[in-house]
């Protein structure tokens, strides 16, 4: 048998892989990409391999998880996932699969459990995923420590818990560690979900990472969020107004006073942390801009913090105000289906309807997520007509998603054994 005909047997995708990588390396650079990368099965389930199964992905904050036995769960595409908090507070991560007959173990979104016990057979598992029942008609020879959960790589950083699902995760500790610095004075340890919503979005997850990474439709589509935010966060760029810099310096000199950090920090073009300024007068994301808590995150003496934009690829974007917090998760579910998860974060201590009204919290976010559901969804229409082609983006206003292609391009390339052309992409 050749060998390229034992290729194509043992990988049903093997053709696909070469065509994709093709069409990645002969790719204008500026431009939207392909149809395939938008609405066919084949690449979708590449998108699944190659980047969700391959890189670092946000799963949720540590504060889901806050004692001994809570855990949460989630789906990265057919792969269901546990994350509880064990001994000592140490977060831990499994394949959601029974050693048994693959069942899976926990069915809820989130629980507490003493152990993680399998609803059809009864197998017992320790909170560090060891099995330590499986009934006595197993055999004699049976050995427990066999049959232990299969673990998930798990890192955590400033309240966020990261997953990766390969046997050798990428590097991610310099990330973290800014991560960290930059969350520290919001003391993550308390703080806690007031709200949290899902909504179903019937278009590529591409589609929806491209749509959040330019502002280029935000006058045209969303009047509640431009009530506060501005529409670029660097003094490079090209938009930027010397009233833009002139608070940028303004608000900078009150945060040197509060010790926050500011500055804008890139690590590839994966991670993005940067404190912005919103809108002069204006504190929170709410649609008074007043703040949607009375009392404020971590050791933070004033709302005007700005909002401090975490992006991390493939599937998070968040912004830290002052008075609360709004992180947002991507999952695909199918080749033109995406679920947006968004959780409002305040202090643990804040007490709903006194400190806060969840309504107003979320009114500004709900209402973008819609429109920027909405217009996902009819990109997605327009990209499956037969009359589709790449179309070019404007380098001024579109450079984010320019760096999110890019970024895919060149993971994708390297997950997938292939060379990145070095004049084309920027390595992720």
């Amino acid at each position: 048998m050749e060998k390229s005909t034992f290729t194509m047997m043992d990988d049903p995708l093997a053709a696909a892989r070469e065509s994709t990588a093709q069409m990645l390396q002969t790719r204008g650079r500026t431009f939207s990409l392909p149809q395939p990368f938008y609405n066919d099965a084949r690449l979708f389930a590449l998108d699944m391999q190659e980047v969700f199964e391959k890189e670092w992905l946000f799963a949720g904050m540590t504060c889901e998880i806050p004692t001994k036995g809570n855990f949460m769960t989630l789906d990265i595409g057919n792969n269901p996932i546990v994350i509880v908090r064990g001994n000592e507070g140490v977060i831990h991560a499994f394949h959601n699969v029974c050693r048994h007959r693959g069942s899976r173990l926990c069915v809820k979104d989130k629980g507490k459990v003493a152990k993680l016990v399998c609803p059809y057979h009864q197998w017992t598992y320790e909170l560090d995923g060891r099995l330590l029942f499986a009934g006595s008609d197993m055999g004699t020879d049976f050995d427990l420590n066999q049959f232990g959960l299969k673990p998930v790589n798990v890192r955590t950083a400033g309240g966020f818990i990261f997953i990766n699902l390969s046997d050798e995760p990428p590097a991610i500790d310099d990330f973290l560690q800014t991560l960290e610095h930059y969350l520290e004075p919001y003391q993550m340890d308390n703080v806690k979900v007031a709200v949290e919503s899902s909504i179903v979005e019937q278009a590529n997850w591409k589609l929806v990472i491209e749509n959040n990474r330019e502002c280029y439709h935000c006058n045209g589509a969303h009047p509640e969020l431009l009530n506060s935010l501005q529409e670029f966060d660097d003094t490079e760029d090209p938009r930027a107004t010397p009233a833009y810099k002139e608070l940028v310096a303004c608000k900078q000199a009150d945060w040197d006073e509060e010790k926050v950090p500011y500055q804008l920090k890139r690590f590839g073009k994966r991670n993005r942390l940067t404190r912005t300024p919103l809108l002069d007068g204006i504190v929170s994301m709410t649609m008074d801009g007043k703040p949607g808590c009375k009392k404020l995150m971590g050791r933070l003496t004033s709302p005007d913090m700005g909002s401090l934009r975490i992006l991390h690829l493939p599937n998070s974007w968040n912004h830290f105000m002052g008075d609360h917090a709004v992180v947002f998760r991507v999952l695909p579910l199918g080749p033109q289906q995406t679920v947006v998860t968004t959780k409002w974060l305040v202090h643990k201590d804040a007490v709903e309807g006194v400190d806060y009204d969840p309504d107003q919290l979320r009114r500004v976010w709900d209402a973008t997520n819609d429109q920027d559901r909405q217009l996902a969804e009819e990109n997605q229409r327009g990209i499956n007509s037969k009359a589709y082609q790449p179309g070019p983006y404007s380098e001024t206003y579109e450079f984010g998603v320019i760096d999110f292609i890019d970024w895919y391009a060149a993971r994708m390339l390297e997950n997938l054994g292939q060379d990145t052309p070095s004049l084309q992409l920027a390595q992720g």
